[in-house]
């Protein structure tokens, strides 16, 4: 908010009148009262200024949600920190987030970046000043361990709200929406065991990436329940990318596997690249699973099935829950889960005689 907020006070205290939209006005001095600080320290926090503690800051909040003020909307900036648009999920994401701001009158501002590292924080101070209202946690620090928190904690110092997707800060205070990571495991595992597989190996992602451990945690819970005992065995941990598959399968094929579960999609075709290299066909002679989707994957070879992340009712829910946090209206700091679906192509088949 700009110096309209003041303004926006002071009409309030000519009229004594109370907001009854986000257009509306409040009295400084009755929110001040409320909160037990001085009008300037309101006045700070409306217009969401340095120099106000995080205890000062939410007694104010409280305040201003129990006379009723939200805050406008038009206009302002959504700074989404993502990994990069070259993977086809995140761009999707992104679109799709920016297609359900628009209604509300923001406007997403795109920040490719290397997920835990100091880009986070050199996207988010230069955009403090100048309308940012809020950020979006796109598989970016929010699912590390140990990354570098100094964006985070800008944002919390200056009051403006975030949200997170595919998985939550381990000490965060605000709402995570996040694709139900065990259930993917669980439709990829049970597809390829009603097809005849029973040694079924994994690609897995990166250790400390959340996403990553919670598909391994799924995986070995599905392949528990169906009394394949070994599955932890038969995971194998790489970089979220072609190579990366490529090299995780060629050590699950080395073992005898006839199924991979992959944890993205890029990871699948890798080990679709692997498997030929061998000499073996897909899904003849062994079957892969992948994760993410996208209309690509209709056009490779063989065309990928896949679990797919349901982009849309992620991009609704995070930018719903957005906009009431910017309205100042309280939401609960919980994770959300989504249902992924499976998506069946031409990579899968009976496991081989």
């Amino acid at each position: 908010m700009s110096e309209q907020g003041d303004d926006a006070v002071a009409a309030t205290e000519r009229s004594g009148r109370r907001p009854r939209s986000p257009a509306g006005t409040v009295r400084l001095a009755e929110v001040a009262a409320i909160a037990g600080v001085s009008d300037a320290t309101v006045s700070r926090v409306l217009n969401r200024k340095y120099g106000v503690s995080v205890s000062t800051r939410k007694a104010v909040e409280k305040a201003l949600r129990q006379v009723g003020y939200e805050r406008p909307l038009k206009g302002e900036i959504v700074v989404i920190l993502v990994p990069g648009l070259k993977t086809p999920i995140f761009a999707a994401m992104t679109w799709a987030i920016e297609q359900e701001l628009t209604p509300h009158g923001l406007r997403a501002f795109l920040c490719p970046i290397v997920p835990g590292s100091v880009m986070e924080r050199d996207y988010i101070e230069p955009m403090l000043d100048a309308g940012m209202v809020a950020a979006v946690f796109l598989s970016a620090s929010n699912t590390l361990r140990n990354a570098d928190p100094m964006a985070r904690h800008l944002l919390e110092g200056r009051g403006i709200p975030y949200i997170s997707v595919n998985g939550a800060f381990s000490d965060g205070q605000s709402p995570v929406i996040s694709t139900d990571d065990w259930h993917a495991a669980e439709l990829a595992v049970s597809h390829l065991y009603d097809l005849g597989h029973r040694r079924i190996g994994m690609c897995a992602g990166p250790a400390g990436n959340t996403p990553a451990d919670r598909r391994i945690e799924g995986f070995v819970a599905a392949m528990d329940a169906r009394g394949l005992n070994d599955a932890a065995d038969y995971v194998v941990r790489h970089h979220f990318s072609v190579d990366g598959g490529r090299h995780a399968a060629d050590e699950l094929l080395a073992r005898g596997v006839t199924a991979i579960v992959a944890s993205s999609d890029d990871m699948a075709l890798g080990a679709i690249r692997a498997a030929k290299r061998r000499g073996l066909e897909v899904p003849k002679d062994v079957s892969v699973v992948g994760y993410d989707d996208s209309y690509m994957l209709d056009f490779t070879d063989p065309p990928l099935t896949t679990v797919r992340q349901p982009v849309e009712t992620l991009a609704e829910n995070c930018v719903r829950t957005l906009v009431t946090m910017i309205q100042n209206r309280t939401v609960r700091a919980t994770e959300s889960f989504v249902d992924p679906e499976l998506r069946l192509r031409g990579s899968t088949g009976p496991v081989p005689r």
